[in-house]
């Protein structure tokens, strides 16, 4: 690889940019161990897909907002370095796939030509902050979320407190308590409120913590019946702080909050949090309201008549896919795009309608379609017929027919069975034998490929997740596993669906049938769907379904899976990424260590206190652990770092020190982040450092001599 250099105009993005370049070919030469890249290129966005030799690459887009020259600089992109598709997720990201790693610097700093960012999209860090797309349009919403969404995304960008966390941490906010952006999933959810004291109008958030969906799901709980609005990215990262600090670190799977919360409590979690107040830097932040431009409303007006290329379906259109805004006089149009696709040359054609028709704020939503702004009446049969032209006029936006599902074995390493496959079929046999349901928008149908509920499926109506079955010969076949009844209830509430029964993927279309036809059939005047199933229970659907699982008389297509006609089905674990090479592991932290370091100095010199401080922080505690790793200790979260460090090495005279480690390091918690303390602490980081360093260099010359 040639060395690569940049036009960035921004010297931190640079500076970003030209690092992660630097770190792929130190990669490439086998000077960084393999997990330790992967952590370095998933906080920046580059992320290994199933096909082997290709990444897929994150787009981070803050609650989804995108203007049009922003999805002509995306499709520009997708052409050149991707296959030329532009996938929308569930949490209002883009993803491209099939590039190279090594030109993904390359691709960062064309993107970052229109503000937009890799940066923290995957990995263990604040991932994109999501928020209701109808957010500063919606009828019902107290206030517009998106400047607290844009606020918190550039608060927590590249900040030391959550660059490296034991896993993703994921914050949601909705437009209103309809709670469109599911912030009972979240690790943090806010839900807007109002309250009057003394005859003024105080904004502020119901504050929920602790949720998740995955293999295990589990409800947020309420941090906060009102939190007002100065005090909401405070405490955010006072949890942020205790879950850096307590969070699990070695067993992936139990490593996020909701495991923490699960086994200290709630109660214990905002006490810890309490605690962190004194060593923030911000103790009050006050959102600037105005941070988020004004809409640029469209150029064109007064379009007059329009000759309908479809009138049946324009009506159906319009019923299902466009509401009034709050805004009177103004609608907002849903796009439906199936399974979050877009090819580049519809998505610039797309831009064109939008840039004549709508404002230029467009919204990705956490269905994996789009929301346009601002439309006038007699715009909506001409921006109708632009989209019927290129075929993103379907009605039934968020409907039954409207499934939501991530790429499963289409690309990712962990995806079971195809997920896109099934969504395909299940599309088209609602449109084909129940037509009515394209208007039912209770009944909702979510799949992901694996159960990690990328797709959602945790609060779905009728969900399913990929996975395998055996026929009695112990042959395998392709097989999803169905969950019924969850859904949202509103206010931060919410129904998580449960597990049922597990069934062939080729009978994902008699599956349907029978649940759809016996809800038809059973269920009481008005009652929505999570409801009849709380009502029949579990156990109902059980043996409704239990016929499909009869494995006698399997065809050989059962043994296929969706997309996959060719080739008879196995479960595969995802190809590994690239090979690593053994290398001193121990010599890695400490060098990640002095490199936390630098970084401390650097906020030092910039007078960022905090910053300073929380990455000297880290200093010690990778210090610790290199030691304790080279002794075959290896503590679960940095707290029990700090604790076996004392009792390992400062208890037993090993490594001297004037106090105990544990008071050492969290000294940080009883100071105000102010220069005096900064400049002590960092000098403390680096003496241990460097006793580090030399105990380790008298292990390697014992090892020696030995």
């Amino acid at each position: 690889m040639q060395s690569f250099r940049t036009e960035i105009e921004n010297p931190v993005v640079e500076k970003d940019i030209i690092e992660l370049e630097k770190k792929i070919r130190l990669f490439r030469e086998g000077n960084i161990d393999e997990d330790r890249f992967r952590s370095l290129r998933l906080a920046r966005g580059v992320y290994g897909q199933r096909q082997q030799g290709v990444q897929m690459v994150r787009i981070k887009i803050p609650y989804g907002k995108l203007t049009v020259p922003q999805i002509r600089r995306i499709a520009d992109i997708a052409d050149e370095y991707a296959n030329g598709n532009l996938h929308l997720t569930t949490r209002q990201d883009i993803q491209l796939h099939y590039v190279s790693l090594d030109r993904t610097p390359e691709l960062w700093a064309e993107l970052e030509k229109d503000t937009l960012t890799l940066r923290e999209a995957c990995g263990n860090t604040v991932r994109n902050i999501t928020a209701s797309a109808m957010a500063g349009i919606d009828p019902n919403e107290p206030f517009d979320v998106s400047p607290y969404a844009q606020a918190m995304f550039e608060y927590f960008l590249r900040n030391p407190i959550c660059q490296e966390m034991g896993r993703k941490f994921k914050i949601a906010l909705s437009s209103s308590e309809q709670d469109s952006a599911f912030t009972f999933i979240h690790d943090i959810g806010l839900i807007p409120k109002v309250k009057e004291v003394d005859g003024k109008v105080i904004r502020g958030f119901k504050v929920l913590i602790g949720g998740g969906l995955g293999a295990q799901p589990q409800m947020a709980e309420v941090a906060s019946e009102f939190m007002e609005e100065d005090q909401v990215i405070p405490f955010t990262e006072s949890v942020l702080r205790v879950f850096d600090r307590h969070g699990e670190r070695n067993k992936r799977g139990r490593a996020r909050m909701k495991f923490l919360m699960k086994s200290i409590g709630a109660e214990e979690l905002i006490k810890l949090a309490n605690e962190e107040r004194k060593s923030l830097k911000s103790k009050s932040f006050v959102v600037d309201r105005d941070l988020v431009p004004e809409q640029v409303l469209p150029t064109h007006s007064g379009f007059g008549e329009a000759k309908l290329a479809d009138e049946s379906k324009y009506a159906l259109w319009k019923a299902t896919n466009v509401f009034e805004q709050k805004q009177k006089g103004y609608y907002g149009v849903h796009i439906k795009l199936p399974l979050g696709n877009i090819l580049s040359d519809k998505a610039r054609k797309f831009a064109a309608i939008v840039e004549k028709y709508a404002a230029d704020d467009i919204r990705i939503t956490v269905n994996q379609g789009f929301l346009l702004k601002f439309l006038t009446e007699d715009a909506l049969p001409h921006l109708f017929n632009a989209l019927n032209e290129i075929e993103l006029a379907e009605p039934g936006f968020d409907s039954t027919a409207d499934v939501t599902a991530c790429p499963g074995t289409d690309t990712c390493n962990l995806g079971i069975s195809n997920s896109t496959g099934a969504s395909n079929r299940i599309e088209q046999l609602i449109r084909e034998e129940y037509p009515e349901l394209i208007k039912n928008n209770d009944i909702k149908i979510k799949i992901s490929g694996c159960p990690n509920s990328c797709g959602q499926h945790g609060i779905a109506s009728i969900g399913f997740h990929g996975s395998s079955m055996k026929d009695k010969q112990k042959k395998v076949l392709p097989a999803l596993q169905v969950l019924l009844g969850g859904g949202v209830d509103g206010n931060g509430a919410g129904r998580i669906a449960e597990k049922v029964i597990k069934v062939p993927s080729k009978r994902v279309d008699e599956t349907m049938r029978l649940l759809l036809e016996d809800y038809e059939e059973n269920a009481k005047e008005g009652e929505y769907y999570a409801d009849y199933y709380n009502r029949q229970g579990k156990m109902y659907f059980y043996y409704l379904l239990k016929p499909l699982t009869e494995l006698e008389n399997l065809a050989a297509e059962d043994y296929k899976d969706w997309k996959h006609a060719e080739e008879t089905f196995k479960v595969v674990a995802g190809v590994g990424e690239c090979a690593g090479v053994v290398i001193d592991l121990i010599q890695t932290l400490i060098v990640e260590a002095e490199e936390k370091l630098e970084s401390a100095l650097a906020n030092y010199e910039a007078e960022s206190y905090a910053d300073a401080i929380y990455n000297a922080y880290s200093s010690f505690v990778i210090s610790a652990k290199s030691l304790l790793l080279a002794d075959d200790i290896n503590p679960n979260t940095q707290m029990n770092i700090i604790k076996e460090f004392d009792k390992q090495y400062v208890e037993t005279g090993k490594v001297k020190l004037d106090s105990s480690f544990e008071d050492l390091v969290l000294q940080m918690k009883d100071f105000e982040p102010e220069a005096s303390f900064a400049q002590s602490y960092l000098e403390a980081a680096q003496s241990f450092l460097t006793l580090i360093k030399k105990l380790r260099e008298n292990q390697l010359n014992d090892k020696v001599h030995a």
